[in-house]
């Protein structure tokens, strides 16, 4: 990553802008090696191990953090990953809760339609015990059949 040269206005050695430069790229790359790895200007100074008045005397260096958080957002490597992945884990939640909406209504449907073919098959036998009060006498008589 090329860096425009240091504006005058920049009031910090070369070698504090080079190790505020390395510790910019650091953490934009997601590999901190001094601090939890948020974008953040405290973590940018302490990354880079100078304090913050001496980070804010690095204007062009803050101008270029600034420019890249406006157009890249705050979220780290790890946490744009993380992000996705939760994004994605919702969506898979929401589908496999609509499916068990779902079944649960063919569930509630089943269970009305057994409620009622038991009580019509109660009713049924009920009334088959109320129509068959005497012996029943079968049509043919059982046992071997006799020749003529």
């Amino acid at each position: 990553m090329t860096h425009p040269a240091d504006t005058p206005e920049d009031q910090v050695s070369p070698k504090t802008a080079a190790a505020l430069r390395a510790a910019k790229t650091r953490l934009f790359e997601g590999r901190p090696q001094r601090t939890d790895g948020r974008l953040t200007k405290e973590n940018l100074y302490k990354e880079a191990q100078v304090s913050r008045a001496t980070m804010n005397r690095a204007h062009a260096i803050l101008a270029e953090w600034d420019t890249h958080i406006a157009a890249h957002g705050k979220a780290t490597p790890g946490e744009a990953k993380r992000d996705a992945a939760i994004a994605d884990l919702k969506k898979r939640l929401a589908k496999k809760t609509r499916e068990c909406t779902l079944l649960e209504n063919k569930l509630k449907a089943a269970q009305t339609a057994i409620a009622a073919l038991y009580h019509d098959n109660e009713a049924l036998r009920q009334q088959l015990d109320k129509d068959v009060s005497g012996v029943v006498t079968p049509l043919r008589p059982r046992g071997p059949r006799q020749r003529r």
